[in-house]
């Protein structure tokens, strides 16, 4: 049984293969990259354009199974610009195209800590809310990411220190 929290990534060094989706995959022109920063920080940065039917940017690494019973949500410790991010996961399963996410703010040049518990997240597939679809399995998931969208144009960074299952 776990105590405390469970990590799911550190970047120092990085555990996770991270993959980049932006909107290109519909004709958008967004750009983006997930890199370790000269700190060894997760950094998520590019920009965000609304050309082309466009208007998000994207990155998601699959996970291993890690035992995250009795988990209540997901902790992140992240230091960005301001603006409105979502965390993503999705499960393995006959739901591995749904997106369950759960939306935070990054503050502004301060690292903080945010907290989503497993009830804040909300299944979506491309963008839609999603009914009639099981909560998220903890134990279940195998792919994390993190998105921008929302008509949130121009350059964004979102650096990211830790990433982990939380109990308490």
């Amino acid at each position: 049984m776990l105590t405390g929290q469970t990590t799911i990534e550190t970047f120092h060094p990085t555990q996770l293969d991270w993959q980049i989706v932006n909107d290109g995959v519909m004709g958008g022109i967004s750009k983006s990259q997930m890199t370790v920063n000269a700190e060894s920080y997760g950094q998520f940065s590019g920009t965000v354009s609304l050309e082309n039917n466009g208007g998000f940017a994207s990155c998601r690494a699959t996970v291993e199974k890690i035992d995250m019973s009795g988990t209540r949500g997901v902790r992140l410790r992240v230091r960005g610009d301001g603006q409105r991010y979502d965390f993503r996961v999705r499960l393995s399963g006959p739901y591995s195209r749904v997106s369950y996410r759960a939306c935070f703010t990054a503050n502004d040049g301060d690292w903080h800590t945010v907290e989503l518990p497993w009830s804040a997240f909300e299944p979506t597939f491309r963008g839609r809310t999603l009914n009639d679809v099981p909560p998220i399995t903890p134990d279940d998931i195998r792919e994390v990411g993190f998105l921008i969208a929302d008509k949130q144009a121009g350059p964004f960074q979102l650096e990211i220190d830790k990433i982990s299952a939380y109990l308490d």
